[in-house]
């Protein structure tokens, strides 16, 4: 998969997510970016109800930046590191 394949690819669900960091292009800064922030997103929709909006809210907004192809943090969460 190619970087922007792999970070779509991350965007849906935790299973996209797992094939994603498995099989996709991880050591791209675009696609371990994204991968990172989708992780973020992922926990934060555990939290009930207030976390479930939120991480909807970001989830959209980390998928138009995939389209877009841009590497923009998202508000809140965005200098969060998880992935390395």
């Amino acid at each position: 998969m190619d970087a922007k394949t792999t970070a779509i690819v991350s965007y849906i669900g935790w299973i996209g997510w797992l094939i994603a960091l498995l099989a996709g292009e991880k050591e791209d800064e675009f696609a371990k970016f994204h991968l990172n922030q989708n992780l973020i997103i992922y926990l934060i929709a555990l939290i009930p109800a207030v976390g479930t909006i939120f991480a909807l809210v970001l989830w959209i907004m980390g998928l138009i930046n995939v389209f877009q192809n841009e590497m923009k943090p998202l508000p809140l969460i965005g200098e969060w590191k998880i992935l390395k």
